[in-house]
């Protein structure tokens, strides 16, 4: 049986962790995203449907209606809580099947600390940014400040880099955030 190497890519909301993972699928390595499984499941019917069962109001017409689900999500902790147990473990069990299928793969995984997941990985690249370079691309790719506030608030404290990870600083320009991925895999 083949060892895999599975690395994470995680940070905070607006950190750029898509383009780092965009630049490592770049050079061939096999990248994947928990945004997108989550996009998938929701697009099944039985997971909107036991999704709807637990959240009420914000399923309708056989669609999440994520407007609804992030009013109620990034205004309740408990709420969200409950959330997250009910989509996290579905996502980490579709992204490692995906994973074990290569030797080494990278996979953006923006929770990866407060879903508890942190140590299923065999290293974690950590994107760093500052915080009003990040309120900035969240507000940027459409969320009022309100709301990109919000989901700042629901995430670790991002200024504080986490423990045993690789750092990858991103507060330049994208042409210097691919020349760092580059010597990170060299790294690796």
């Amino acid at each position: 049986m083949t060892q895999n190497k599975k690395i994470a890519v995680t940070g905070g909301i607006g950190s750029g962790k898509s383009a780092v993972l965009a630049s490592i699928g770049a050079h061939g390595y096999p990248v994947f995203s928990c945004d997108e499984i989550y996009g998938e499941l929701c697009s099944e019917k039985e997971f909107l449907q036991a999704l709807g069962e637990r959240f009420p109001g914000c399923v309708k017409g056989g669609k999440l209606d994520r407007t609804a689900l992030a009013d109620l999500i990034f205004h309740d902790r408990s709420e969200r809580e409950k959330l997250n147990s009910f989509t996290h473990p579905r996502i980490m069990e579709r992204l490692f099947a995906r994973m074990e299928e290569h030797p080494l793969s990278f996979a953006e995984v923006p929770l990866l600390f407060e879903s508890g997941n942190a140590d299923r990985f065999d290293a974690v690249i950590a994107v760093m940014r500052d915080r009003d370079a990040r309120l900035g691309a969240a507000i940027g790719r459409g969320l009022s400040e309100p709301e990109a506030l919000a989901r700042m608030a629901s995430q670790r404290d991002w200024e504080l880099p986490p423990p045993n990870v690789l750092l990858l600083e991103n507060n330049g320009t994208l042409e210097a955030l691919n020349k760092k991925v580059d010597e990170l895999l060299k790294r690796l």
